[in-house]
């Protein structure tokens, strides 16, 4: 019969760092007075033996406290604003509070939640290290992922929508009209909703040809990179982007080279935020449930926190759906 496991202690992660108990003490209640690289050494020594700090996992008497975080690493723009208004409308209804956590590059966004008494964190917007998750994990404080940039563990439940299928009907929307020459604007190479809706495009194109760029998730960045798509001797009848922001970064370069919408140039977006319809023409888009996703992701938190679950946790998607307006039509020659 093997006897039961000694609990890790702070004094056998001072060991493996080499430093002091009263530093890895500091770490782990989430004080700031202590160096990023120091911090991130004691995480990762942590996780990597396994500890979990029973006074705080014992100390909660319920199985949902009024507290949540909301943690995004911005909230500019109506995308940021929809998720938000989601996660307060559902946390309203079960009687939750809602702390905003803006994790910017140097701020310490998991000290700051162990700080307070925050019962779980729906994380949007930010790429978690598997250190500063575990860390959460350990302090039991249940995390949910709103359609992560890296792949989650197993353990996290994540939230997003059909980024693939919104891919395809893009493209299918396109190719009914006519285009065969396509350009694409993805966000960013790593991020694998961006990925998820460039392959949904190309799976739908049957041969035809695609250039793609990426834009960044940024306007500006989009503009540029479209007025490089459009320097070619095979200027692009039509051009997909996985944002709006990223579309109207389109409109931007087509009205600096006087490439008329949709005369000239058929534009399709991704979320269909409110810029879209006040975009000129109006922008045919991928629909996402903005609003809808950040209260299924805020619901999904309080499922996790009550049911304790350390085991495979599921992937809710919700569904895009393509919404026509007035920046695609047919091509001049197919039109002809």
């Amino acid at each position: 019969m093997s006897s039961p496991r000694k609990a890790v202690t702070l004094s056998d992660i001072a060991a493996r760092v080499g430093t002091s108990v009263p530093t890895v003490s500091k770490v782990l209640r989430g004080r700031t007075d202590v160096s990023t690289a120091m911090r991130r050494r004691v995480l990762d020594a942590a996780h990597a033996l396994g500890y979990l700090p029973q006074d705080r996992a014992t100390s909660r008497s319920t199985p949902l406290a009024p507290l949540v975080d909301l943690v995004i690493s911005n909230v500019e723009g109506t995308w940021a604003n929809g998720v938000l208004s989601g996660v307060e409308e559902a946390a309203t209804d079960a009687g939750v509070d809602v702390v905003l956590t803006i994790a910017r590059p140097g701020r310490e966004w998991v000290a700051r939640l162990l700080r307070r008494p925050s019962e779980g964190a729906v994380i949007m917007l930010v790429d978690p290290a598997p250190a500063e998750l575990a860390a959460l994990t350990r302090a039991g404080i249940a995390v949910v992922l709103v359609d992560p940039m890296s792949p989650a563990p197993s353990h996290i439940p994540t939230v997003g929508v059909t980024n693939r299928e919104g891919g395809r009907v893009a493209a299918e929307h396109l190719l009914a009209l006519g285009h065969r020459d396509f350009g694409i604007v993805a966000g960013a190479r790593r991020h694998r909703y961006s990925t998820a809706r460039v392959e949904g495009f190309r799976t739908a194109l049957d041969g035809a040809a695609a250039r793609i760029v990426f834009g960044g998730w940024d306007r500006a960045t989009a503009r540029a990179e479209a007025r490089a798509l459009f320097a070619g001797p095979h200027r692009p009848t039509a051009v997909f982007a996985c944002s709006d922001l990223m579309a109207l970064g389109v409109y931007d370069a087509a009205a600096e080279l006087g490439i008329h919408i949709p005369e000239d140039l058929s534009v399709v977006g991704f979320d269909d935020v409110p810029e879209a319809q006040w975009a000129s023409p109006p922008l045919t888009t991928v629909r996402q449930p903005i609003t809808d996703m950040g209260a299924a992701a805020l619901r999904a938190l309080l499922v996790a926190r009550s049911e304790r679950q350390r085991a495979t946790a599921a992937r809710l998607e919700l569904p895009t759906s393509l919404v026509p307006r007035s920046s695609t039509r047919s091509p001049a020659g197919a039109r002809r």
